[in-house]
């Protein structure tokens, strides 16, 4: 009997459907799945959650998976995440059984405490990078490392907001320091595009000097989330960095425009199983059952969390309202057009579209081009959480400014999941 063969008796002698299974073990219909098409094995946690869920004993699930378990565990890599913020980035390694994250460094407190809400086996170094010193990080690390991961504080660097050279600009500095204690084999370095203008280019120049200098051969490429299932064109910059030959490849576009692609994933795919509310309102009930396979992937509970429309004034809420769809702040009527603002503010999304890229103020109409296309309204933190490919049951903490703060800092977990596999790719042609 195989992982698989168990799955399929669990199902059928309790009547259960894979997302029904799942949800009973904290995991999602896309990862049961997978394992039952023999893609991906479970991990030791998700096996001690069948085991005590379905009431298995524990010897005879490790009868049962005695070899594969054993090559998994010698095969796991082991990775920190510096910089770690929510989680997103880590989310596709502490999914994929063959990595196990082992240690976080965040400096905020809030976002500290959100992050380990969501992986709470992940020992979470509360402090200022700067802080972290050799003896600390061997105190808390009982194994070598294979791969970090993770990226500075990007709103020096970002092209939304007014740029400045100021000391976060320079926090590729302690990473690389990090790097010459831990010595990875690979690492991965994500940050926005505006980085590669920034002195007209010298920063990230000075950054690529800095990981040759202590023996890494790099790579980087422009990625952008919507070509990887994530409602969102958010473009990112991932630089790789491997002590041997860098071989990595970069993932391939799954969604897009071109032939051969599945669509890109739009906010109807993304939002529609969700409740129509107005300003103000909150709504914990699902509209409907997932319709979609990206819906299969995030509608993971069975009551919303974080789903309250802000409330806004009557005349915000008149403006709104007129907006077309895709609408613009020139689109309104004289009496109801704002009067200061840039052109892409006041501004409604597209239904049939991705979303554009959300920041932290992805809840404030005023904002870049944010507000809900069906319901003509400002987004819930939870509704911003989905744009991003956070599951439902993903955690967030602190106030709502904060919870949307981290996820509209965030690397979208579907990207990661993406990066992930390919990394993985990477060590098995190094054996």
């Amino acid at each position: 009997m195989t992982i698989s063969n168990l799955i399929e008796n669990i199902l059928y002698e309790n009547n259960l459907n894979q997302n029904e299974f799942a949800l009973k073990i904290d995991s999602t219909q896309a990862q049961v799945s997978d394992w039952l098409n023999e893609k991906s094995k479970p991990s030791y946690d998700k096996l001690r959650n069948i085991g005590k869920v379905f009431k298995i004993d524990g010897n005879e699930l490790l009868d049962l998976t005695n070899k594969q378990l054993d090559l998994i565990n010698e095969q796991t890599l082991k990775v920190v995440d510096l910089f770690a913020g929510v989680g997103g980035l880590s989310y596709g390694f502490a999914n994929n059984p063959m990595f196990q994250v082992v240690l976080a460094n965040e400096y905020d407190k809030d976002i500290a405490k959100a992050y380990s809400l969501n992986h709470p086996n992940v020992k979470m170094l509360n402090c200022d990078i700067k802080e972290v010193t050799e003896e600390m990080l061997k105190q808390e690390i009982d194994c070598s490392i294979d791969i970090v991961v993770g990226g500075p504080p990007c709103q020096s660097y970002s092209t939304l907001g007014k740029r400045q050279n100021d000391e976060r600009a320079h926090l590729f500095e302690e990473y690389c320091r990090i790097l010459t204690i831990l010595k990875p084999k690979m690492f991965l370095f994500e940050n926005v595009t505006g980085i590669l203008s920034m002195n007209k280019g010298q920063l990230f120049e000075d950054i690529k000097t800095c990981f040759e200098d202590i023996g890494y051969d790099l790579k980087y490429k422009t990625l952008n989330s919507a070509d990887y299932g994530v409602p969102e064109f958010r473009e990112r910059v991932i630089l790789v960095g491997t002590k041997n030959k860098n071989n990595f490849e970069y993932p391939l576009p799954t969604h897009g425009e071109k032939e051969g692609l599945k669509p890109y994933v739009t906010l109807e795919d993304a939002l529609s199983d969700l409740p129509c509310m107005e300003s103000g309102e909150e709504n914990k009930n699902y509209a409907s059952e997932p319709l979609n396979e990206f819906q299969i992937f995030v509608h993971d509970c069975k009551e919303l969390k974080d789903n309250a429309s802000p409330k806004n004034g009557e005349h915000l809420i008149k403006l709104m309202k007129a907006l077309p769809d895709g609408g613009s702040k020139d689109d309104l009527p004289e009496e109801l057009r704002p009067k200061s603002g840039f052109g892409n503010t006041y501004a409604k999304m597209w239904w049939k579209k991705p979303a554009p890229t959300i920041t932290r103020n992805f809840a404030c109409p005023s904002s870049s081009r944010c507000i809900h296309p069906r319901d003509s309204r400002a987004l819930s933190t939870r509704e911003g959480a989905r744009l991003q490919s956070f599951p439902d049951s993903y955690k967030f903490y602190g106030s709502t400014g904060m919870k949307n703060l981290q996820i509209g800092n965030a690397v979208p977990p579907l990207l990661s999941v993406a990066l992930a596999k390919q990394v993985e790719k990477y060590f098995a042609t190094k054996k």
